[in-house]
C-alpha cells in the first residue's frame, strides 16, 4: 500500500477533473497505483458520517489526497487513521472553506449562503456557475469551464446541498496539526475559490509542511495543468521515500 494513492474529488463535478492527473501520474511513474474514489452520496450533512463511510470503503496504509473538498476530507481521514495513513496531499484545499474571524482567507459567509440558496433553487445553473468559478484564472477559462461542466455527473439537489453543508462545516486545522505523517499542500495563484494566501496561512499553522504554488493557474489546476501537478506530487513522494 506504500505505492498506492487514493484521490478524492471536489464538490459537484465528479471524478472527471482528476482523470488527466491520474493519467499523468501513472505515465511518469508506472509503479504508483492511483485510485480515484467518489465522494459519499449521503443525505447527511454531518462530516463525521461522510468520514465514517470513507473510512469503511477506502484501503488502509496508503497515501490519501484530494482536490478541494476531497482534500479536506482526506485531511480529516488522515488524522483519524494516524499511522495507518502513509501520507497526505491536498490540491487547492483550504483549511476552512467558509471564512470566520480567525480564518479570513476563505469565502465570505454571506457569499457562501447565497451560493447555497442558489443551489437549492436551481442546481444545474449553480453547477454551471461553479464550473466557471473553478476555471476563473485559467489561460482559457471558458474552455476549461465547459470541460468541467460537460463531464459533471447528474446529482440531485439533496446530495449537492449535503455536500455544501459538509464543506461549510469542515475545519481541518486541528486535523492538519494532529497528523504526523508526510504532507504536501498545493495551491494555485489565480484561484477564485481558495485564496493563494492560504498557502502562507497553512505554513504558519504547520511550520514545516511542504507546500507549493502553481503559477498562473485556476482552482481547477488538476485539469488545467495535470502534468505540472503530477511532477510536483512525484517529486514530493520521491523525496519522502529517500528520507
Amino acid at each position: 500500500m506504500r505505492d498506492r494513492l487514493i484521490l478524492l474529488p471536489g464538490w459537484g463535478l465528479g471524478l472527471a477533473p482528476l482523470q488527466p492527473l491520474v493519467a499523468a501520474l501513472q505515465g511518469l511513474d508506472p509503479h504508483l497505483h492511483v485510485q480515484l474514489e467518489p465522494l459519499p452520496e449521503l443525505a447527511s450533512a454531518t462530516p463525521q458520517d461522510w468520514l465514517a463511510e470513507l473510512d469503511t470503503r477506502l484501503p488502509q496504509d496508503c497515501w490519501l489526497g484530494g482536490w478541494s473538498l476531497g482534500g479536506m476530507l482526506a485531511a480529516e481521514l488522515a488524522a483519524r487513521r494516524g499511522e495507518r495513513c502513509r501520507g497526505l496531499l491536498t490540491l487547492a484545499s483550504n483549511a476552512r472553506f467558509v471564512a470566520r474571524e480567525d480564518w479570513p482567507a476563505a469565502m465570505p459567509a454571506t457569499t457562501f449562503a447565497d451560493f447555497r440558496a442558489g443551489c437549492a433553487a436551481d442546481a444545474p445553473a449553480t453547477l454551471k456557475r461553479f464550473s466557471l468559478l473553478c476555471a476563473q484564472g485559467a489561460a482559457e477559462p471558458r474552455v476549461l469551464g465547459r470541460r468541467l461542466l460537460a463531464d459533471a455527473p447528474g446529482q440531485d439537489a439533496a446530495h449537492l446541498l449535503a455536500g455544501l453543508d459538509v464543506l461549510a462545516a469542515l475545519d481541518t486545522r486541528a486535523a492538519l496539526q494532529a497528523f504526523g505523517g508526510a504532507q504536501l499542500y498545493l495551491f494555485a495563484d489565480a484561484d477564485a475559490l481558495v485564496p493563494v494566501e492560504v498557502a502562507g496561512e497553512v505554513q504558519r499553522l504547520l511550520g514545516d509542511a511542504e507546500s507549493g504554488i502553481v503559477d498562473s493557474a485556476s482552482h481547477a489546476f488538476v485539469l488545467e495543468r495535470p502534468h505540472e501537478v503530477a511532477t510536483a506530487i512525484l517529486a514530493f513522494l520521491r523525496e519522502v521515500a529517500d528520507v
